[in-house]
């Protein structure tokens, strides 16, 4: 006999579930559509503070490819929360756990309040240019965090009253209020992920902020 109960709320509104078996081991398996995988122990915990954001996502199984790229204890993510609102997401395919719970901090603590208090607006959506992709840091032959899902590029953010700001117009070319709005959410990026770049950092960033979670605790 099995058990049925909701796993997360978020999980919840995409039709998951949780089946626990009444077994010694209560392995805990996540059932979507016909796809059915057992998350990793330490996967669960992360699931569980993700859903807590009230996050809108569902659970990826774990996935390798060719050239030693991964998708290990990543999600989809399809919305986050700020403190009042659904906030959409653009472009953005499978991410890892750590890094959708640091995504969704940033989003509504750094992002969104930023975007109240400078710019008098409230954030509705975040443009990105995507996360997985299985290629090596520009230049070098050492793999990107974008190989393991690590990695997000941020292209521009978008308010309740109509207006985008993205990195390409608004870091140097912007009105005085959207540059100090960009620069204050790259701030708090760099305080929230451990890998944070933008276009000061050189030509290929000229037109997104890159964040990732590593230890490194680089921020340009």
């Amino acid at each position: 006999m099995r058990l049925i109960v909701p796993l997360l709320p978020a999980m919840a509104m995409l039709g998951g579930c949780v089946e626990i078996p009444q077994s010694p081991d209560t392995r805990q398996t996540v059932a979507r559509s016909t796809e059915v995988f057992t998350p990793r122990p330490e996967a669960r915990q992360c699931l569980a503070e993700l859903g807590m954001t009230q996050a809108n996502f569902s659970p990826l199984p774990d996935k390798y490819f060719d050239r030693g790229c991964f998708t290990l204890n990543s999600v989809r993510l399809a919305s986050l929360r700020s403190d009042d609102a659904t906030l959409t997401l653009a472009n953005l395919g499978p991410v890892t756990c750590p890094l959708a719970n640091t995504f969704a901090a940033w989003a509504r603590f750094g992002v969104d309040r930023a975007a109240r208090q400078v710019l008098g607006s409230p954030l509705v959506r975040i443009e990105t240019m995507g996360s997985f992709n299985c290629r090596n840091v520009a230049g070098t032959s050492h793999r990107s965090g974008h190989a393991s899902a690590n990695a997000i590029d941020v292209s521009a953010f978008v308010l309740a009253d109509g207006r985008r700001i993205s990195v390409l117009n608004g870091w140097r070319q912007g009105t005085p209020v959207e540059r100090q709005f960009l620069r204050v959410v790259h701030a708090s990026a760099c305080k929230r992920f451990g890998t944070s770049l933008g276009p000061d950092y050189n030509a290929a960033h000229a037109n997104h902020f890159h964040v990732e979670v590593d230890g490194n605790g680089f921020c340009r």
